[in-house]
């Protein structure tokens, strides 16, 4: 696969940066795109020094289909058509459903699974309209399939459910287009996301006794590297998987194929 123009929603720190690096390594041209504007353009001046032929940083709430839109406008006019997108954008927020507010609940779900609509259907939209095939990716989770035995996850597992759902319905309807849609399932990854909600004071102990638990529940006995998500993710790009869509690339050291987790 030549070097092509790469969209990435989350890239300000974890999985999403660690994309954007891989990339940036192949020589790619690419729109790292975040809420927080500043880590955006911060990945995407690392991102040039790291080997990329472009790079842009742009901040973008993915809840704002309209601002989705718009960034993918101006990726496609200043670096080229995003032919490989990953939507990637997420937030997790945690508690007993009983006591989830519905706010939280909408928020979790808009950034998650609206989010990746958003950008999985602007991004084929621009695909269409310049007659060209490309990849698209969203990152689902385990818990799109099972239940994690730390429980308190409902709306952060029914969000990423339903991008599983849209990644088999978007990958049959675009198929004939020469659009391939799959997802990416990273396990239990060492990023920020593993101690969101934890107290500032906790974080360090927080991250020692997940490193702990994955060492007594997953089977590989560590968390991934975000570099090793980053491979499956342009892996599903390459025309390496040009016969694959509608799939789950499953990264996860071994977790789901295990009866019983905690994570």
């Amino acid at each position: 696969m030549s070097a092509p123009t790469v969209f990435v929603t989350g890239a300000g720190s974890g999985i999403g940066a660690a994309v954007v690096a891989a990339a940036a390594r192949r020589g790619a041209r690419v729109a790292a795109v975040d809420i927080d504007g500043a880590r955006a353009a911060a990945v995407a001046a690392d991102a040039e020094g790291a080997g990329a032929e472009a790079a842009l940083g742009l901040e973008v709430d993915v809840r704002d289909d309209t601002a989705v839109a718009a960034a993918i406008a101006r990726c496609r006019d200043e670096l080229g058509l995003p032919t490989a997108v990953l939507a990637n954008a997420g937030i997790e927020l945690n508690g007993p459903a009983h006591e989830v507010a519905a706010e939280q609940w909408d928020r979790v779900v808009e950034v998650n699974l609206r989010g990746a609509f958003s950008t999985a259907r602007w991004a084929i939209a621009a695909l269409l309209d310049a007659g060209s095939a490309g990849s698209v990716v969203c990152t689902s989770s385990p818990s799109a399939f099972v239940g994690f035995a730390g429980g308190g996850n409902a709306a952060y597992a029914a969000s990423k459910g339903g991008v599983s759902a849209l990644v088999r319905s978007l990958a049959v309807d675009y198929a004939p287009q020469g659009v391939r849609v799959n997802a990416i399932v990273p396990g239990a990854t060492d990023t920020p996301l593993l101690t969101v909600g934890v107290p500032e004071d906790r974080r360090a102990a927080a991250r020692a006794e997940i490193l702990e638990r994955a060492r007594e529940q997953i089977p590989l006995g560590r968390l991934a590297d975000p570099a090793e998500i980053a491979e499956g993710v342009w892996w599903l790009w390459s025309d390496a998987a040009a016969y694959v869509t509608g799939s789950h690339l499953v990264v996860d050291g071994g977790l789901m194929a295990k009866g019983a987790n905690s994570f």
